[in-house]
């Protein structure tokens, strides 16, 4: 399990449930693997209570499934679903795009540049998980400038689960082309050109869904519904009535 970071106690349940995204998007708990409610809230140093309410947070965004006797595991997606998801995402985030551009400063636009050249130094590095959480700082402050509350929820709803699964670690995934896919929409925002920023937005999920399509690998089993081990059992049940 990764290393513990301070929680602020004032908002536990959103730290805790960013703590166990970024462990899910780093791979520490992969596909299929079980999150024990107590064991997070004993080595976050916190109480059963804001975990829960995490898990539930992370099951509302498709992140994990949570099914009786079995617990909380973390979702297998399949490849209909992450495309589809590719696809709304190319929707919202060329509105955001469309509504940022009057909005963008020059601050704005220089730490847009800042995430792509980051991005690029983090391909040549073969550093593809730094590559991943640049390139969602990128679109994130795109979405962020358009001002439009229920498009930030909608993209914050979408976003993990095509994030979660579908990553720069994908074996044959070319981390130069995917980075290069972002200097474009920086032009065309740098330009004022509204078209070619939703042109550009909707190339960049076009070849990099396809891309995605061609490399990801279907499970050719379900993965296994075991049931909790008398141990974890006992330690989850011990913790149901912890505050």
């Amino acid at each position: 399990m990764r290393r513990a970071p301070t929680i602020v106690r004032n908002v536990l349940s959103d730290q805790v449930k960013d703590y166990l995204l970024t462990a899910i998007l780093a791979g520490e708990f992969p596909p299929g693997s079980r999150i024990i409610e107590t064991r997070v809230a004993r080595h976050l140093g916190v109480s059963q209570g804001p975990v829960r309410e995490a898990l539930r947070d992370l099951e509302a965004l498709g992140v994990i499934d949570s099914t009786p006797y079995q617990g909380a595991r973390v979702r297998q997606p399949n490849k209909a679903e992450l495309l589809e998801a590719y696809d709304i995402r190319a929707v919202l985030e060329s509105f955001g795009a469309r509504l940022a551009m009057p909005r963008l400063s020059d601050a704005d636009l220089l730490e847009l540049e800042g995430y792509v050249t980051s991005m690029q130094e983090a391909a040549r590095a073969g550093d593809e998980n730094e590559q991943a959480r640049i390139d969602v700082a990128f679109h994130s402050r795109i979405v962020a400038v358009a001002g439009n509350e229920v498009l930030q929820r909608l993209w914050r709803y979408l976003e993990p689960v095509s994030r979660t699964h579908i990553t720069y670690v994908l074996p044959g995934v070319d981390s130069d082309v995917i980075s290069g896919l972002h200097v474009p929409i920086l032009a065309a925002l740098r330009g004022g050109d509204v078209a070619s920023a939703e042109q550009a937005i909707h190339d960049h999920f076009r070849i990099a869904g396809a891309m995605f399509a061609s490399l990801f690998v279907e499970p050719s089993v379900s993965l296994p519904a075991t049931v909790a081990s008398d141990e974890d059992l006992a330690e989850e049940n011990a913790g149901e009535a912890l505050p």
